[in-house]
């Protein structure tokens, strides 16, 4: 496989799975409504939080004046993972080293039938040979499958919000990761045999939709629509709560809870920061703002 597609899955982030936004062609936020983007402040700092959209159209811009100012009015940007750092060599290393099974251990040998013939049916139809994937981790073909499906789409995480403003960021504001490629790469790496087929299960489940759930993500994001983000972003947790509560949690909850910690951190400071996180960390009563708010921060939605 291309070194060129690695370093693209490598730039979507730990949400990708379970969490895909792309560009709605053509649909702009109107002048006066609400982004998905917040104001928080302590006595001493303030912070503008957005939700990010890994992956888009070049027509996602020009961004929202409001989000332009928020971002030229901040001394740093902080991200989940620095997308620069996507295309260093010995990530790319520790990627495959982490993604790819054991001399002579194969994906077949960890799923079920169910699960490995579905997997090789959307595999096909994206045209690729499902031996391609004979040696790699369920995990690992879940966030293929879906960024295969997004770029088929038109789609691409050069165009996303993470990866612009850490361009326009470079060499003029400090960059700072709240986690890490590292990191994102070792939680996925540690899901057990079963979280890591239900993972993959889940996500080929969700491509027969997948189109019509994005635009609707994306519709919510441009108008600031918290609610109707958090009931899609979590749509297959309620309708299999038992099974995908283990993965919600390390993906999404323990993790909001972390990043929270760290913007917590920033806003003891005395720094405008600019904060972009994937959409999803933001809504919900476990999410990055609710838990900014419960900790006696003042927020506001711009």
């Amino acid at each position: 496989m291309k070194k060129a597609f690695f370093d693209k899955i490598l730039t979507l982030g730990i949400a990708l799975a379970f969490f895909a936004t792309s560009a709605l062609a053509g649909e702009k936020t109107s002048v006066g409504s609400k982004s998905f983007l917040w104001k928080v402040q302590s006595k001493t700092a303030t912070a503008y939080i957005l939700g990010s959209v890994h992956l888009a159209k070049p027509d996602l811009y020009p961004l929202p004046q409001k989000i332009e100012e928020s971002f030229a009015k901040s001394t740093a940007l902080a991200v989940e993972a620095d997308p620069a750092k996507a295309k260093d060599p010995a990530l790319l290393r520790q990627l495959l080293a982490a993604a790819v099974y054991a001399k002579g251990d194969t994906l077949k040998q960890h799923l079920s039938n169910e699960t490995y013939e579905l997997a090789g049916q959307e595999v096909q139809r994206l045209g690729l040979p499902m031996e391609t994937f004979k040696s790699f981790k369920p995990w690992f073909l879940a966030m293929s499958i879906e960024t295969l499906e997004l770029q088929r789409l038109g789609y691409d995480p050069e165009h996303g919000i993470d990866v612009y403003f850490a361009g326009k960021a470079a060499g003029k504001k400090r960059i700072i990761e709240l986690e890490s490629f590292d990191f994102q790469i070792k939680l996925l790496n540690g899901f057990t045999e079963r979280e890591q087929e239900l993972f993959l299960l889940y996500t080929l489940k969700d491509l027969a939709g997948f189109q019509v759930e994005t635009e609707k993500l994306m519709t919510a994001w441009r108008t600031g629509d918290t609610k109707t983000m958090e009931t899609l972003a979590t749509r297959a947790l309620f309708e299999s709560a038992w099974e995908l509560q283990p993965i919600y949690e390390k993906l999404f909850y323990k993790r909001n809870r972390e990043m929270t910690a760290k913007v917590g951190q920033l806003l003891n400071g005395k720094e405008t920061v600019f904060v972009v996180v994937g959409a999803a960390h933001l809504v919900g009563m476990d999410g990055i703002i609710e838990l900014l708010r419960g900790q006696g921060y003042s927020v506001e939605q711009m």
